[in-house]
């Protein structure tokens, strides 16, 4: 195999502590799995930069524009790497290690997407089983975007783009207005009761129609491909929009279901923004077209419902401006949040703080209710605020940190703003339908109580971050 170049990865939390220097900072492609990612070609820089970080990556890389994708393996608890699905992981690789080039087979790809090709050859470039991570090459971003279909359960693909992109460090200015609003942080009266009213039997609605439990949807899939995709984001606009926001759906890739970005104005004239999201669009079994998402993320999803059916009916106005987001593409790398969060950064947007909520929904057998927060990537001073908060606000929560990372609130750090996720749990994924077709709410473990809990997190972190004003009472 002829090569032109390399790939480079470093685990993301060594560029945490020394950051990127500047002769490799025009050769960064984004963080995959923690992985910080290069295209290096500075080789002394390179031999400087790894000095004290463990576990370096380098990957030969074929000669040619094919597409790179990286692919990993969730952050899960070992009781779910079952004797069989460790079978299949190894099957997978020992199929894709038979040769340079392989082609699947095509029934379960039709069964799913919206072409009818099957997926193009790939070529296995580097594999290491123990960080549980793989590089892949294919022929253009569509054979891309379909791999995950194909992956073993818990492994997830994100295209590595063909250029390289900027290293945008969460500015001191945004950091700072996170510290004086940890610096004020105080219990408000009017804020638990604003988020004590958040309606479990509303959350239990609105997910029994996203996963069409109750019959009413027809939604058999919210995989981003999938029409009921489309049923659920027209849907979600119109609930949105009935709580008093403004809505758009934004397309962001072809054959993908929209991004559906909901705005409330501020009535403080600011450019500020303060945007909390899920993501709507799901996964399920291999070669099944049944993808009810009913925690990852229809959980998330319910959770910016509640807070918004919560707005509409105490008629709440914010001094800045709030942004509620459904995205789509997660399940493929992150692909609707990449999209939107390059767009705000293109416009200099002033996004003064983000929350992603994925996967709130799981409690786990003798475990109390938790909420985890991310260990690596994001923002420690606003992971910092979320947790005092829900110190505050809802002491049912076992707080902790989680190596479950990498949803939509990536994008955003990526892209310089301050942002932190919300999860069920304080350590990996443990929910045993996770990427399964009987993820749906009706089952033992899902915990509407606890999406409760976490989303009153959400909402009191919102509410002390914009700022908010409720109508006078009539005398």
């Amino acid at each position: 195999m002829t090569t032109t170049a390399v790939l480079f990865a470093v685990p993301y939390a060594g560029i945490v502590a020394q950051s990127i220097p500047s002769c490799l900072a025009d050769s960064f492609y984004g963080i995959f799995g923690q992985q910080a990612v290069f295209k290096p070609t500075n080789a002394v820089c390179v031999t400087r930069f790894v000095q004290g970080i463990d576990s370096p990556v380098i990957v030969p890389l074929p000669a040619g524009d094919e597409q790179l994708v990286w692919i990993q393996e969730s952050a899960v608890d070992n009781a779910l790497r079952t004797t069989a699905y460790d079978a299949q992981v190894k099957d997978f690789f020992q199929w894709l290690h038979t040769d340079d080039t392989v082609v699947p087979p095509a029934a379960d790809y039709q069964t799913v997407l919206f072409t009818p090709e099957p997926l193009p050859a790939l070529s296995l470039l580097y594999h290491n089983p123990t960080l549980r991570s793989a590089v892949v090459s294919v022929p253009d971003a569509g054979a891309a975007h379909a791999l995950s279909t194909f992956l073993p359960r818990y492994w997830k693909a994100s295209p590595i783009p063909p250029t390289p992109v900027a290293y945008l460090p969460v500015p001191e200015h945004a950091v700072d207005h996170v510290r004086k609003l940890l610096a004020s942080l105080h219990f408000n009266p009017v804020v638990a009761s604003i988020v004590n009213g958040i309606s479990m039997d509303r959350m239990r609605k609105d997910i029994r129609y996203l996963t069409n439990e109750d019959g009413t949807s027809g939604i058999e899939s919210r995989n981003s491909f999938a029409n009921g995709s489309r049923v659920a984001a027209a849907w979600l606009k119109a609930q949105f929009e009935d709580t008093g926001a403004s809505c758009e759906l934004k397309p962001f890739l072809v054959g993908f279901a929209p991004n559906v970005v909901c705005k409330y104005t501020g009535t403080l004239d600011t450019e500020s923004t303060v945007l909390i999201s899920g993501h709507y669009d799901s996964r399920g079994s291999f070669g099944s077209s049944r993808a009810p998402g009913g925690n990852d993320d229809g959980s998330g999803t319910i959770s910016l419902l509640a807070i918004a059916h919560r707005i509409k009916e105490l008629g709440l106005k914010f001094h800045t401006n709030v942004e509620l987001v459904a995205f789509a593409g997660e399940e493929q790398g992150l692909l609707g949040s990449k999209a939107y969060a390059r767009e705000l950064r293109a416009r200099d947007a002033n996004v003064t703080l983000m929350i992603q909520a994925d996967m709130l929904a799981y409690h786990a057998p003798n475990e109390p209710p938790q909420l985890g927060l991310p260990e690596y990537i994001g923002t420690p001073e606003v992971t910092e605020l979320v947790s005092k908060v829900a110190a505050i606000y809802s002491p049912e929560l076992t707080v902790g940190y989680t190596a479950a990372c990498c949803s939509d609130h990536q994008s955003f750090h990526q892209q310089g703003y301050p942002a932190t996720q919300v999860f069920e749990r304080a350590g990996p994924i443990a929910d045993p339908m996770y990427h399964n077709s009987g993820d749906v709410s009706d089952r033992p473990g899902y915990d509407f109580n606890q999406v409760r809990y976490v989303s009153r997190v959400q909402f009191a972190t919102l509410l002390h971050t914009a700022g908010f004003e409720l109508p006078e009472a009539d005398d």
